[in-house]
């Protein structure tokens, strides 16, 4: 998943995107697009390290195209446990994807206002 991912725009490699508490480098930037029935988030991410942006794309698939309403509503933690995989990720690893999830819930939140 992490090699199918698209490649960030370099002007999209900010210290705000920048996600604090992963143990590789990873930008997220969650834009809010206009949707057919309002705002949906538009993502765009990558990392220094390919299963991080494997771990990235996973987010993707569950986020991408969400309002905030729904991205508020979706347990990533569930989903990627009932997937399998938190018992393949070092607890580093685990809370990177964590901050990641974290990122996108307070940028929903804000978005609600």
């Amino acid at each position: 998943l992490g090699k199918a991912l698209p490649p960030l725009p370099d002007e999209l490699r900010t210290d705000a995107n920048k996600v604090r508490g992963c143990a590789s480098q990873v930008w997220l930037a969650t834009n809010l697009a206009e949707g057919p029935g309002g705002k949906v988030f538009d993502l765009k991410g990558d990392s220094d390290a390919l299963i991080v942006r494997g771990l990235v794309a996973i987010l993707f698939a569950l986020y991408q195209g969400a309002s905030p309403q729904q991205a508020l509503a979706i347990d990533a933690q569930g989903e990627f446990g009932r997937l399998g995989l938190k018992e393949h990720l070092t607890p580093q690893r685990s809370n990177g994807f964590a901050s990641m999830v974290e990122r996108i819930r307070r940028d929903a939140q804000a978005a609600l206002g």
